[in-house]
């Protein structure tokens, strides 16, 4: 049976949410392979909307299982309020259908306290965090002094890594004018949701790969955008995990060869959120228009969403990285009402045509975009089910950007809900 990547293929908030629940419908086992709770996905589903951070996208549908994987960090405290709004919305939620890999490193309250403390420094370029000790924790990861969910089930083992992180975290926090950690304080916050958080643990790897044999589907889900992606994001204002679709395999611990298609979702134009270059951003009545259009704030922060032109320079860049094999493009109806649209196939710099965007930070800065102008559309393309419900010009702005990017729109989305999705192939087919 064919298992699914859905990467997000601009700088996130491309409505990955939506299409994750409407693939669900197909899958047997969603699984979560990297990010953390500064993920916000919107779910709306029979009138109903559900925002989801830590929890995967198909934890609405309780006859399918639901799994954190390693590559995620994960706050326990924000985890357990989330699992409670979301019962309150009438979601069963039980061990039986969330499970949380056992080596998935803990996001702690000293992480999000050192993640906005350095955002709040003023003698070095903001990155623009979430604030939510995300970047933190992954260094931890890394720098082997992480409490990871298997720990919190002996209080031996859970001190002894408590220790090691404090003789780092203090060093910082001195350095930063910050009180120390209180070691008592933190411990007794642990031992106290350690239960709540160790019902779901199990050997993830082990499960879906059982799974596997058994036949089932598995959809893997990312977060953020590929162009947030720790290496081949617009560094240094990226995330702090690897967003491409390679990520699936080592954020769940399953082999490569598992991955069958890889859906990248894509906006029919382009947003970021936080600081960081965006060669097509507009400050004008097109960029504001497009913002309130489409809703552009953070799921996770409310933050106000930087808005611009469709860029295909970035979008085959990243579809290439991931090895996406087909796009689901979403908000076109955002679109609806433009007289004309504009589509970034170039870059210029220092007198030169680009096609990638470089790679140091200077020259990212610097790129202008190369535009080409289409034709607009005035009929609405919100809720269109089928291709005959689309205007002419819609349909010629899907094409030339399927050539621009040199991919094939896979699923194309006009509307929030679930059932105004045109599908044009099917990822999990075999």
């Amino acid at each position: 049976m064919a298992n699914v990547v859905v990467v997000g293929a601009q700088w996130g908030d491309e409505g990955k949410g939506k299409i994750v629940d409407w693939l669900s419908e197909r899958a047997d086992v969603i699984a979560r392979f990297q990010g953390g709770h500064n993920a916000g996905h919107t779910l709306v589903i029979d009138g109903t909307t559900y925002k989801l951070h830590a929890l995967p996208s198909g934890v609405v549908r309780a006859d399918k299982l639901s799994v954190i994987g390693n590559g995620v960090v994960l706050d326990p405290w924000h985890l357990v309020k989330e699992i409670e709004t979301i019962r309150g919305q009438g979601v069963k939620i039980t061990p039986e259908n969330l499970m949380i890999a056992e080596n998935t490193p803990l996001i702690l309250p000293f992480h999000g306290e050192l993640d906005r403390a350095r955002e709040g420094q003023t003698t070095v370029a903001r990155i623009g965090t979430t604030g939510r000790g995300i970047g933190p924790a992954y260094e931890d990861k890394v720098g082997r002094r992480a409490i990871r969910v298997a720990d919190l089930a002996d209080d031996a083992t859970l001190e002894a890594r408590i220790d090691r992180a404090l003789v780092h975290h203090n060093a910082l926090r001195s350095g930063l004018g910050m009180e120390p950690i209180d070691r008592t304080a933190l411990l007794a916050e642990l031992r106290e949701i350690a239960p709540q958080i160790l019902r779901y643990a199990a050997p993830v790897w082990r499960v879906l790969a059982e799974k596997r044999r058994a036949g089932k589907r598995i959809l893997f889900e990312g977060a953020q955008g590929a162009l947030l992606d720790i290496d081949f994001g617009t560094y240094p204002f990226v995330t702090s995990s690897n967003v491409l679709a390679g990520q699936a395999a080592t954020g769940v611990g399953i082999g490569p060869g598992a991955i069958d298609f890889v859906l990248g979702i894509v906006k029919a134009y382009t947003t970021r959120v936080g600081e960081g270059p965006f060669p097509t951003e507009l400050h004008d009545d097109d960029g504001q228009r497009l913002g309130e259009r489409g809703h552009e704030f953070g799921t996770t922060t409310g933050r106000q969403r930087r808005c611009g032109w469709f860029d295909a320079v970035l979008v085959r860049q990243t579809c290439t990285t991931s090895g996406v094999s087909g796009i689901a493009l979403t908000k076109l109806d955002v679109l609806d009402g433009f007289e004309e649209l504009k589509i970034c196939v170039g870059y210029e710099l220092d007198g030169q045509r680009l096609d990638y965007l470089p790679t140091a930070a200077d020259q990212q800065a610097r790129v202008t975009p190369i535009y080409e102008t289409m034709q607009g559309w005035s009929e609405s393309t919100a809720g269109a089910r089928s291709w005959a419900e689309l205007p002419a010009e819609a349909i010629k702005y899907v094409r030339r950007i399927e050539e621009l990017i040199d991919c094939p729109v896979a699923l194309l989305s006009t509307s929030p809900a679930r059932e105004d999705t045109i599908l044009v192939t099917d990822p999990f087919a075999d």
